[in-house]
């Protein structure tokens, strides 16, 4: 079983940066692909970016890129999101999602069904 925790959401001005954080315990499957999603209220679930397993490749949604980079720290299985310029309609419940991936996969999952665990969330709520 891979658990997946959130951290780092919060209150944020229009323009304001934040970090959110996902560190993932358990089997040594949570060293596999991972990727952010986020969903607003009344909103279905859209993705944010992705990593894959390597840290080689990465993606990102229309609506943040250039302002969103992805990382990990596969020494201490955990996966970060720098949120730049951030915008109103950036706020959402922040989600962390695992896969189950090989070391040389290429590309990067943008689909929520293309992943196995995914975490509690996080809040991001960005003020006009």
């Amino acid at each position: 079983q891979v658990q997946l925790v959130e951290s780092g959401g919060g209150l944020v001005q229009a323009g304001g940066s934040l970090r959110l954080s996902c560190a993932a315990s358990g089997r040594t499957v949570s060293r596999g692909a991972m990727g952010w999603f986020r969903q607003a209220p009344g909103k279905e679930r859209e993705f944010v970016a992705g990593i894959t397993r390597s840290g080689s490749g990465t993606y990102f949604g229309d609506s943040v890129k250039g302002r969103f980079t992805i990382s990990r720290d596969n020494a201490k299985n955990t996966v970060y999101l720098q949120m730049n310029s951030l915008k109103p309609e950036d706020t959402a419940v922040y989600y962390c999602a695992c896969a189950e991936s090989s070391w040389f996969e290429t590309r990067v999952r943008i689909r929520d069904d293309e992943y196995d665990y995914w975490g509690q969330g996080t809040q991001v709520t960005v003020s006009s």
